[in-house]
């Protein structure tokens, strides 16, 4: 399974997407804004492919396995080094989540994903909507034995 984020627009705060699953559009997505020195809860990951693993410890996991139950699995981390490490464009992040929430705000890194965004306030809504969807297609893939990957890239004018 391949998850794709395409970024198009980014404010120097916020950075809005839209996933894809396997060529097929599942919902947007908010991060933070591109830097490129990191600062620590403020800054995306850099564009490249990682690979998505289930993550079933921490306290994201033990909120999330209380709020959604059975269909959760683990938290769907984001990574390209053991020890759930993401490393690229000489940045390295820890534990990239894909999660839910609607401004930047909501997120250290992570990928939040939405069933709709402004444009005008670089926000998302109805993120819990959206993760019921793309969570279970996901998760299952992985319980399944699939690789999961997910690739980042900019579409944004200008890039």
């Amino acid at each position: 399974m391949k998850l794709t984020v395409k970024r198009f627009a980014d404010n120097s705060d916020t950075t809005l997407g839209i996933l894809f699953i396997d060529g097929v559009f599942e919902c947007f997505t908010v991060e933070d804004e591109e830097r490129q020195t990191k600062v620590m809860g403020e800054t995306r990951v850099p564009n490249g492919t990682y690979d998505i693993k289930l993550r079933s410890v921490g306290g994201f996991h033990n909120r999330y396995s209380a709020k959604y139950g059975s269909m959760h699995k683990g938290m769907l981390c984001v990574h390209n080094k053991p020890n759930w490490i993401l490393e690229n464009a000489g940045m390295s992040f820890q534990y990239i989540l894909i999660h839910t929430g609607n401004t930047d705000e909501h997120t250290a890194g992570c990928l939040l994903v939405n069933d709709a965004v402004s444009g005008k306030t670089f926000t998302g809504s109805s993120s819990v909507d959206a993760y019921k969807k793309v969570y279970p297609k996901v998760a299952s893939a992985l319980e399944s034995g699939d690789s999961v990957t997910i690739e980042y890239i900019d579409i944004e004018e200008g890039k």
